[in-house]
């Protein structure tokens, strides 16, 4: 089993390419709230609420088929999950109506809800143990670009063309990606577990397969109530940064630029301000040698950064973009070119990369540390269910973030206007943070004592089984 087999290689780039095409979809559709309103007559407010169903229905749905990926082929179940998310996507470009746009859009979550629970599953089985946390943190940096990519795409395709081009654009993409599937070989359940490999080496093959009764205990299972309960804080407070665009509108409309002039570069600054995030390969290499030394190391070490990432964040949203030069042409290149001179000409643009850089930075040691926790304290059976489960957590996080930004926005506009309401909103929900790291302090004595457990049934698992009595 040698970790730079070709096939094996195309299937963890396969997988990687998915879940980065999952997240272009969730970040394409907020950007085109506006176009899509004035086009089907309709408040802005509707939209929103469509939004929210299809995180629902995404992160309920992925349940679903977490539970079915411990005990069928994965392969079909990721086809027939893309076919279904794909054909909804088009279909959603094609939509004359709020109930036509919501119909659609929901079963647009249940595909995607396969993408992320199926992807993880075949992901774990895939990479070799010691190269978990770095290769999983590609993973989840490609569900981070994805959002970032859709949010692009739709800011700058849809004030020349029509807010259904974008959503064809995926779509047909997305019919590219069901072909590679058919050159992808599944990996054999439990894989790349060390301690299978002789039962792998010697062509037997892991036949375990998840029940309906293992469900409540995998739910309370002490690093997974731990995992749980850190992904819905850390989610509160992250998913309140999709309202972080909205902020360099306010601030880059306070120097006096038009809107249209503003949209287009805050939607370049968010992409250039999440640059950090590319240091999450780093921190997994990083997380798989803390691991080595002992079971308490990933958590240690994400929760310091976790911490680290709160006063980041704040600060980098108290920083003014003082004399800020744009040109107000609306031209997305003219003002692309003069945003990269300005983070080096102008000091306090430069600051604010600075310390975007290093707050998405310690934000990015989360994903492949947590990601490779959830795999290393479930068995290969329990991976997909287990991490459904925790990203129905991260989605109510995601929700609540949302939903506080608007509740705590309220309360503070009454005595500030943007964008001192917006920072002071968003300084507030970072505070999740803290017993987001705190969880990981907390689960470090369960990892050792789970992991080892795990490891201990699988040795026992991959026993040869003794031959058949032949008197």
């Amino acid at each position: 089993m040698k970790s730079t087999n070709p096939q094996k290689v195309f299937t963890i780039f396969v997988f990687i390419a998915l879940a980065a095409f999952d997240n272009i979809i969730v970040g394409l559709f907020p950007p085109l709230f506006q176009y899509i309103a004035d086009d089907l007559h309709m408040k802005i407010a509707k939209l929103g609420t469509i939004s929210a169903v299809n995180i629902l229905v995404t992160a309920v749905s992925s349940v679903f088929w977490g539970y079915l990926s411990g005990k069928f082929k994965r392969k079909k179940l990721i086809i027939i999950g893309t076919l279904i998310w794909v054909i909804s996507v088009f279909l959603t470009s094609n939509s004359h109506s709020y109930g036509e746009l919501l119909f659609y859009q929901i079963f647009t979550g249940v595909g995607l809800g396969c993408i992320a629970s199926i992807g993880f599953s075949v992901l774990t089985d895939s990479i070799p143990y010691e190269k978990r946390g770095m290769i999983l943190s590609l993973w989840g940096m490609a569900q981070g670009l994805g959002g970032i990519a859709g949010a692009l795409l739709a800011s700058l395709t849809a004030t020349n063309t029509s807010w259904r081009w974008p959503f064809e654009i995926v779509g047909f993409v997305g019919f590219f990606l069901i072909i590679l599937y058919l050159f992808v070989k599944e990996p054999a359940r439990g894989g790349a577990d060390p301690e299978l490999k002789g039962l792998m080496e010697n062509n037997q093959s892991y036949h375990y397969v998840i029940e309906a009764k293992q469900i409540v205990p995998i739910i309370l299972k002490g690093s997974n109530v731990y995992l749980f309960l850190q992904a819905l804080f850390m989610n509160i407070a992250t998913g309140s940064l999709i309202w972080l665009p909205t902020l360099y509108i306010f601030k880059i409309q306070q120097l006096g630029y038009s809107i249209e002039t503003s949209m287009i570069a805050s939607g370049y600054l968010y992409a250039i301000f999440q640059i950090g995030g590319m240091t999450s390969v780093y921190f997994g290499h990083l997380g798989d040698k803390f691991q080595k030394k002992t079971y308490k190391g990933r958590a240690m070490l994400t929760s310091f950064f976790v911490f680290l990432t709160m006063p980041l964040y704040i600060l980098m949203f108290m920083i003014p973009m003082n004399n800020l030069r744009l040109p107000d042409d609306n031209n997305a290149f003219s003002i692309f070119v003069s945003l990269l001179g300005q983070l080096f000409m102008n000091p306090w643009m430069a600051l604010l990369f600075i310390l975007s850089f290093f707050a998405s930075a310690a934000q990015s040691a989360n994903t492949p540390n947590w990601l490779a926790l959830i795999t290393d304290v479930n068995l290969p059976e329990h991976r997909g269910t287990a991490f459904s489960i925790a990203n129905l957590s991260n989605s109510l996080g995601r929700t609540i973030g949302n939903v506080g930004v608007g509740i705590v926005l309220g309360m503070i506009s009454t005595r500030y206007h943007g964008p001192t309401s917006y920072i002071i909103t968003l300084s507030v929900l970072q505070i999740f943070l803290i017993p987001s790291a705190i969880c990981y302090l907390l689960m470090a004595k369960k990892n050792m004592f789970d992991i080892q457990k795990v490891k201990e049934t699988l040795k026992s698992r991959s026993e040869p089984e003794p031959e058949p009595d032949k008197g």
